[in-house]
């Protein structure tokens, strides 16, 4: 099922851009896979970017913010996880060694949210959802369809998630790489894998899976577009066909041709 009207607390549920040239952004991601980009002002000089397919939300963008640029923050793809409680969650996070990046705050009706940096080191952001519940299509061409932790540190990775967010974990090997999945109550939340040898210069992060048709078409597309292959089209056996990428910013993401896409 790819529309979506509610979330279970503890699943992913919303990609957002952060981009040091927005406008870039936008024809980028809008000609690779054919999002409508509709434009809200948020304040002072500040757009919101939301992208949709038929009409329906599947995640957003914005220009990133002046302190960000200075400190030399580069565009990147977060992660939202949807959760009952942001405050409660950021401040057992807190509890469980996690720093706090963006403290709780509303978004106007839309919900409540905040960020913090994991023990891990990886980014993560929580959304306790009012009137928005986050990606309204997802599991299909240019949609949301995974979100996977890369770490050098599984275990500390395991403690904190199934402590902070109730996930249990299955551990298994996938194209002969140890990978483990996080599960939420029955249903897979999302996935994690020690940093390979090509991505040993990013620090810890986690990865954005947008669902496509044909993986190498988007891949040979977003290259033109000013993309670059991280990691070329590849089978998983049982899986699908993915590859990673930056986009014309640099920003990584992955694509996936899954062979069956989740009920």
């Amino acid at each position: 099922m790819s529309e979506i009207n509610e979330y279970t607390p503890g699943t992913f549920c919303w990609p957002e851009l952060v981009a040091a040239d927005a406008d870039k952004a936008k024809e980028f991601y809008k000609s690779l896979f054919n999002w409508d980009i509709t434009d809200n002002p948020i304040g002072e000089d500040q757009v919101y970017s939301m992208a949709a397919i038929r009409g329906k939300a599947v995640g957003a963008m914005y220009p990133m913010y002046q302190e960000q640029a200075e400190q030399g923050v580069p565009t990147y793809w977060g992660s939202y996880v949807s959760v009952a409680n942001v405050d409660d969650t950021v401040n057992k996070a807190k509890s469980l060694g996690a720093n706090v990046i963006v403290e709780p705050k509303d978004v106007f009706d839309a919900g409540r949210m905040a960020a913090i940096v994991d023990p891990i080191g990886a980014v993560i952001s929580f959304w306790q959802p009012f009137k928005h519940i986050g990606a309204e299509i997802v599991n299909e061409n240019g949609a949301l369809v995974w979100n996977e932790l890369a770490t050098n540190d599984s275990e500390k990775a395991k403690e904190f998630y199934t402590e902070l967010l109730g996930w249990k974990f299955e551990d298994m090997n996938v194209g002969g790489i140890d990978y483990t999945v996080f599960m939420n109550t029955e249903r897979p939340a999302g996935g994690m894998v020690a940093m390979q040898e090509e991505w040993c210069d990013m620090p810890p992060v986690w990865f954005v899976y947008f669902a496509v048709d044909d993986c190498d078409a988007t891949v040979e597309q977003a290259s033109s577009l000013g993309g670059k292959v991280v990691s070329p089209p590849k089978d998983l056996e049982g899986v699908g066909r993915m590859a990673m990428m930056t986009d014309s910013q640099d920003a990584l993401f992955a694509v996936i041709k899954l062979d069956k896409m989740p009920d």
